[in-house]
C-alpha cells in the first residue's frame, strides 16, 4: 500500500489517535458477532492506520538522524 492510498482523514491523525483507533478496531474484530463486510472494512482501515504509523516513525527517525548529523 503506497502512501497515496491512505485517506486524508487517517493521514491527519496523530500517533496517539491512530493507536487508539487501532485498539478500538482490534477489540471489534475480536468480537465473534461481526459480519464479513464490516470485518473487511475494518481490516482495510487497520492496515491504513498501521501504514500511517509506520510513515510517522520513518519521518521522525529521519528528523532525528538529520539533527544528529547537524550537531
Amino acid at each position: 500500500m503506497k502512501n497515496e492510498n491512505i485517506p486524508a482523514y487517517i493521514k491527519s491523525k496523530s500517533l496517539k489517535e491512530a493507536k487508539e483507533e487501532i485498539n478500538e478496531i482490534l477489540s471489534k474484530l475480536e468480537n465473534q458477532d461481526i459480519n464479513l463486510e464490516d470485518y473487511q472494512s475494518d481490516y482495510r482501515k487497520l492496515v491504513q492506520l498501521n501504514k500511517h504509523i509506520d510513515e510517522l516513525f520513518k519521518k521522525r527517525f529521519k528528523e532525528i538522524s538529520q539533527s544528529r548529523n547537524n550537531d
